[in-house]
């Protein structure tokens, strides 16, 4: 019997079950989700990072963005007030569209 001990979408036990099978869970308190989630966007990351192809990075930047709007409710906001926090830094600092690299800085002027 594997054993996950991880932090999955809410419907994965009814997805288990469909398919003939049993699960246990439980519920996280508030620190370990808050832990979980955490580990959670790790994992999809490194996921991101050895998908092969277009379509699988995608589906790990869909999951990692799932796991960030929950991240955002954690730490007392909503997706749209953290989305109005992007694009004020996009006003001030920019975005990364235009690929820009820095190289250094002299900071001896």
């Amino acid at each position: 019997m594997p054993v996950y001990n991880k932090l999955v979408r809410d419907l994965i036990p009814k997805v288990i079950k469909a398919n003939g099978k049993e699960c246990r869970t439980r519920i996280l308190d508030e620190e370990e989700y808050e832990k979980e989630l955490a580990i959670k966007l790790k994992e999809e990351s490194e996921e991101y990072f050895s998908a092969q192809g277009p379509k699988e990075s995608l589906e790990e930047l869909a999951d990692m963005l799932e796991i960030i709007r929950a991240l955002a409710t954690v730490n007392g906001t909503t997706w749209e007030q953290l989305e109005a926090l992007r694009e004020k830094k996009v006003e001030e600092r920019g975005g990364f569209q235009d690929r820009v690299y820095l190289i250094d800085v002299n900071d001896n002027v």
